[in-house]
């Protein structure tokens, strides 16, 4: 498996960017109010990002300890593959995030910073999750198990 790569973060944002300004522009347009995201989801996404460092944390002590048993390369990779789909999403609705802001900064009359705090914090909370989810799937990598074999052409032992 491969880490994710930074063009794809900055692929994630920039969708995540077009998909909040276009929502934004078509709820003005059908006259509705501008979308406020929830108090919660920033905190959400710093406890998800923490959680993925967490998991991360046990794999990484497995591998550098020598007292610590012998980590399960499945669960490696599934922390991993939790710590790059939060990175992804992270960018997205830090994109998402930042779309809003936009919107609501080409406005006419722009908005209060008490009214704008909760998409400041949903993009900053975003940001959070991909540097933690990067972090994460950097401590699940793995040393090269002495074990394996590079040749396909060994003959098998009896």
């Amino acid at each position: 498996m491969r880490r994710t790569s930074a063009v794809t973060l900055v692929a994630c944002a920039a969708g995540g960017l077009v998909a909040g300004y276009v929502l934004d522009l078509a709820l003005v347009s059908a006259g509705r109010s501008t979308f406020s995201p929830s108090v919660m989801l920033p905190i959400l996404l710093v406890l998800l990002g923490a959680a993925c460092v967490g998991f991360a944390w046990s794999v990484r002590r497995a591998v550098t300890s020598p007292k610590a048993p012998r980590v399960d390369p499945f669960r490696a990779v599934r922390i991993a593959v939790l710590a790059k789909a939060s990175s992804m999403v992270g960018a997205l609705v830090a994109g998402a995030a930042a779309g809003l802001i936009l919107f609501l900064l080409t406005r006419p009359v722009v908005p209060g910073i008490g009214s704008m705090a909760s998409v400041i914090a949903t993009a900053i909370g975003g940001a959070v999750l991909v540097v933690l989810a990067v972090i994460a799937e950097y401590l699940c990598t793995l040393p090269k198990d002495p074990d394996d074999r590079e040749s396909d052409s060994a003959e098998p032992e009896f």
